[in-house]
């Protein structure tokens, strides 16, 4: 199917203007005319101009994204899972704004509140919950991890805790996922999943390499957490394990 311009400028959600730019400069000159002169663009053209919009979005030049886009080993397929990386990253630095806009809202109108313990484990059995908070007490409450966690969990608003722990189900729920599929825990895909776990735990402290191997290794080793994971999906412990440490490998 062929797109001209002004339906392609709503498609996309930029303005024919830009378009016509993008064209002049050989940017993204559309794949033919029709015989009456309009720009007609093609499939290949609607992949191309993502890749425009999603390098703009990281705040690329356009003789940049040119050049990018005109190498000769151009991957597309690379191109979009390096994206969305460096959208992840991007997310977890906005969410973790939002977080800091909420405590000070909540602070300039007198309405801070800590979270309550049975608030933090809601769902879980009383004495699950307390024997959770003695053991975090006992293995880590030295570490500035520990105190950070603790400090930024403390700040956070109920609907906010719910938020975040939403979304931690469901970030391993998609390593469950991959690893259903078949996708290797080293493999591109799989480390851009860890990617979105380590944001994840940017709500609580900020994660070292060597934290986040750790944190793998201990989903293992601790038959609750190892529990946890064995029912979601079996051989997700492991397979968290395996990626987790590919991910820190890739930044030692």
């Amino acid at each position: 199917m062929n797109y001209r311009v002004k339906e392609l400028a709503g498609l996309a959600g930029v303005s024919v203007r830009t378009l016509h730019h993008y064209d002049a400069i050989g940017l993204l000159a559309p794949a033919r005319r029709s015989p009456s002169g309009y720009r007609l663009y093609g499939p290949e053209d609607l992949l191309r101009l993502q890749q425009i919009l999603f390098y703009r979005e990281l705040e690329m030049p356009l003789e940049g994204i040119a050049r990018e886009l005109g190498r000769p080993d151009f991957d597309p397929e690379a191109a979009l899972v390096a994206h969305r990386a460096r959208l992840e990253e991007k997310l977890g630095r906005l969410r973790r704004l939002v977080a800091t806009i909420d405590t000070t809202l909540a602070r300039l109108g007198g309405g801070e509140r800590e979270l309550k313990p049975e608030e933090l484990y809601e769902g879980f059995p009383k004495e699950t919950a307390e024997r959770w908070e003695r053991e975090a007490a006992e293995n880590w409450g030295d570490t500035d991890a520990y105190r950070e966690s603790r400090k930024r969990v403390a700040r956070m608003s109920k609907e906010r805790w719910a938020e975040v722990k939403a979304e931690g189900g469901a970030v391993d729920e998609a390593l469950a996922d991959a690893m259903r599929r078949g996708v290797a825990p080293g493999s591109a895909e799989a480390l851009v999943l860890v990617e979105r776990k380590v944001a994840h735990l940017r709500n609580f402290y900020e994660p070292s390499p060597e934290l986040v191997k750790g944190l793998g290794e201990m989903y293992v080793q601790h038959p609750e957490f190892r529990a946890h994971y064995e029912k979601q999906a079996p051989g997700l412990a492991e397979y968290l394990r395996d990626a987790m440490a590919a991910w820190a490998a890739g930044r030692a």
